[in-house]
């Protein structure tokens, strides 16, 4: 196995160009498992831990090599939500944000947060920089539109992220759990709700009418709660595996959904 181990964002961009092919390390938590059990057996790495600029938290742009422990100290109650389901506090020293993009689990839990705020995603290769939606990034289960060569760099946050926020999870257990359902919800004051869910279709994915149904007022209804439950559920793709059936993601995603949306709406 031959290591690159670049000290800046052009060194390592310089490694992708000569290996395009070349696994990136940064913290490890998810390519080292796959590398325990026999899975994966990379020609080459790219050691990514020394490279500063993906470490940089400037604004509205997080960087790749940004760690759950510093997500969980963050400004975004959501975000800080998530990173604290997130392993243990030795997995969230280790893993990034740009890890959770790159291994694009359904279950990943930044990705419901980076989708309820349409997030960007910044990648780039010795050739330039180019950014992308979070929804034109993720094609598919473990599966990105990263190119030979490219590099995530980090995401681009919008410039107006509402206040209220939070994110929910179900799982066989209270911690160190991989999501058999999560969801962000984030709401403006004047109404405005976006839904994310994860682990219930082939990537992240929005409720789009659930959003337009509790948008449309201030003050749900709890007649409307229910049907904003329902529309969830509906809207869903899950699948019956290992950890849970269809039919019970399916129901826990409608009222995950809207418990989370009850912690938005509280005074």
């Amino acid at each position: 196995m031959h290591i690159e181990r670049p000290r800046d964002l052009a060194e390592a961009l310089a490694g992708f160009d000569s290996h395009p092919r070349a696994t990136p390390l940064a913290g490890g938590t998810d390519l080292m498992v796959e590398v325990n059990l026999s899975h994966l057996r990379p020609e080459t790495v790219v050691a990514l831990r020394r490279v500063s600029e993906l470490q940089t938290w400037d604004d509205r742009f997080v960087g790749a090599g940004v760690t759950y422990a510093r997500l969980q100290a963050g400004p975004f109650p959501a975000l800080a939500e998530l990173a604290r389901t997130v392993g243990s506090p030795q997995i969230r020293a280790a893993g990034t944000l740009g890890g959770n993009l790159g291994t694009a689990s359904p279950a990943g839990d930044a990705l419901p947060f980076l989708a309820a705020l349409d997030a960007e995603v910044v990648v780039a290769s010795h050739g330039g920089e180019r950014t992308l939606r979070w929804d034109a990034f993720l094609v598919g289960p473990k599966r990105t539109a990263l190119r030979p060569g490219e590099l995530i760099v980090g995401v681009r946050l919008p410039d107006h992220i509402p206040a209220r926020q939070a994110f929910g999870k179900v799982g066989v257990r209270q911690a160190m759990v991989i999501a058999t359902v999560n969801c962000c919800v984030v709401r403006d004051e004047e109404g405005a709700t976006r839904v994310a869910m994860g682990a219930v279709g082939p990537t992240v994915l929005r409720a789009r009418a659930a959003e337009q149904l509790v948008s449309s007022t201030s003050r749900p209804s709890p007649s409307m709660l229910e049907e904003f439950q329902r529309l969830v559920s509906d809207e869903v793709v899950p699948i019956t595996d290992h950890r849970a059936t269809e039919r019970y993601r399916r129901h826990a995603a409608g009222v995950l959904a809207r418990r989370t949306l009850e912690r938005c709406l509280a005074p």
